[in-house]
């Protein structure tokens, strides 16, 4: 099958669930351009920039993707058919998905390029909606092999790849050596790369730490409000109990056997973990506020976290390591639409920006870098341009212009030790399921978790019965 085969079928049966509400919010991206168009996909008569769609940068490093967006029209400042625009559409990860969905059925919105949610990938995918890559566009064999395979491997619906890895993410550790030390925890009993969830129990029993209320201190935080952090929380407990919800084809995997194993595992982080009790309502933000402001010991949170806390706290305050157990993966894919009227120039965008250069520029600005070599002892620098519009995390425009009032950071050696963390961690996360209906799924998932979370009796094998039957006819398609 051809990149552009089958599409235009699949398309017009998805048009009418396109939410007509939808419009006005993606409008901003709206262009002309029409013209017949060529053998290779070229619309000759397009007009206007490329233009990439993608959520918010949360890294607060003066948007980084911005900033290799401009590079790029900088490197192409002689070709104004070749100029790119970045659009951040507004909400979190469901509400982005609803727009980017609305608009490519509809065709209210002319995207290129889409930055795509990697458990988005089979959706978009089946519908249509993104183009596979040709071998051609792909790069060099040994150029595809750079990427981190795990991470590759998100790219990949039924045996071929639609997208290029843009920025990945993991779930990590992070913990206050300080408050630790405080109750006389040395340093050999803190985290290692090693840790069990077994231990951190133990520590925080040592701790003595059993919060009532949300304004003491608890063993630990982490996302569990009902949207896709909890969704993320509870594979990371399920893959730690051995239970797989689905096959890489997307078909149900597990029982309502396994996953009472899964919501007993669950559990017992919360319990004997001994949660924020605010965790329950709790996004990416309220949770590092917590963590930040001494409420709890522990933080489950994914690599920008590391950034942030930059501008939270003193260097010795903080620290992180690997999660303990199983970490899952995040992060996002760069995937040509199936509508692009330039698609060469497209997949020569999407090239650029995740090159080994960009790539290394992600990861000084916060995010998690898709790239083996990123991880190198000498990689590739940043585009120096890009390098120099970056700020650190938490530091306002006006003092990295002045170069006053940046944020202390952790010394060299802290950071190096972080990057090959990071990288470890990256070699050996799972992936949350890959179904086109992923979008039903994490709802079902989070609406039986976050009922099971708030019961005041808990009963596991009722949800995990429950969830099956569920779980069974979304998986199907049903």
């Amino acid at each position: 099958m051809t990149w552009g085969e089958g599409r235009t079928g699949r398309r017009r049966a998805r048009a009418a669930v396109a939410l007509g509400g939808l419009l006005a919010l993606v409008s901003a991206a709206c262009t002309g351009g029409s013209g017949a168009t060529d053998r290779s996909g070229q619309d000759q008569g397009a007009e206007g920039p490329l233009v990439v769609a993608s959520g918010l940068d949360v890294t607060g490093s003066g948007s980084v993707r911005q900033q290799l967006i401009e590079e790029w029209n900088r490197l192409h400042a002689g070709a104004a058919d070749r100029q790119a625009k970045l659009v951040e559409l507004p909400g979190g990860a469901d509400q982005q998905r609803s727009q980017l969905l609305g608009a490519l059925q509809s065709g209210s919105a002319r995207y290129d390029v889409v930055n795509l949610d990697i458990t988005w990938i089979p959706e978009f995918a089946e519908a249509g909606l993104i183009s596979p890559l040709p071998d051609t566009a792909t790069g060099s064999a040994a150029d595809d092999a750079d990427f981190i395979r795990q991470v590759h491997a998100t790219t990949v619906w039924k045996g071929r790849s639609y997208a290029r890895p843009f920025n990945t993410d993991v779930g990590l550790l992070y913990y206050r050596p300080d408050l630790l030390t405080a109750a006389d925890i040395k340093a050999d009993k803190q985290p290692t790369a090693t840790w069990t969830w077994d231990q951190l129990y133990s520590t925080v029993k040592t701790l003595g730490l059993n919060p009532v209320r949300a304004d003491e201190r608890a063993g630990w935080t982490t996302q569990l409000k009902q949207y896709e952090g909890l969704t993320v929380n509870t594979v990371e407990a399920f893959a730690d109990a051995g239970v797989q919800l689905a096959d890489s084809e997307g078909r149900y995997g597990s029982s309502a056997a396994e996953l009472k194993k899964g919501l007993d595992s669950l559990l017992d982080r919360v319990g004997r973990g001994r949660v924020q009790p605010a965790a329950t309502t709790s996004d990416e933000t309220a949770s590092l506020t917590d963590f930040a402001e001494g409420r709890a010991v522990f933080l489950r949170h994914w690599p920008y976290a590391y950034g942030a806390l930059e501008g939270l706290l003193e260097p010795d305050a903080y620290a992180v390591n690997r999660l303990p157990g199983k970490a899952v993966l995040g992060g996002q894919n760069l995937a040509v639409t199936a509508d692009s009227a330039r698609a060469d120039d497209a997949r020569a965008l999407v090239t650029f920006l995740t090159s080994r250069e960009s790539e290394r520029c992600l990861l000084d600005a916060g995010f998690a870098a898709t790239r083996t070599s990123v991880y190198a002892g000498v990689p590739e620098p940043c585009w120096p341009r890009v390098a120099a519009a970056l700020r650190p995390a938490g530091a306002s425009p006006k003092a990295a212009v002045a170069g006053e009032g940046a944020p202390k950071k952790q010394g060299p050696e802290a950071r190096k030790a972080y990057i090959r963390l990071l990288g470890a961690a990256l070699t050996e996360a799972v992936q949350r399921p890959r179904t086109p209906y992923y979008g039903a799924f994490t709802q079902v998932l989070q609406s039986h978790v976050h009922a099971l979370l708030a019961a005041e009796r808990p009963d596991t094998a009722e949800a995990a019965e429950a969830l099956d039957r569920e779980l069974r006819n979304v998986f199907a398609g049903r």
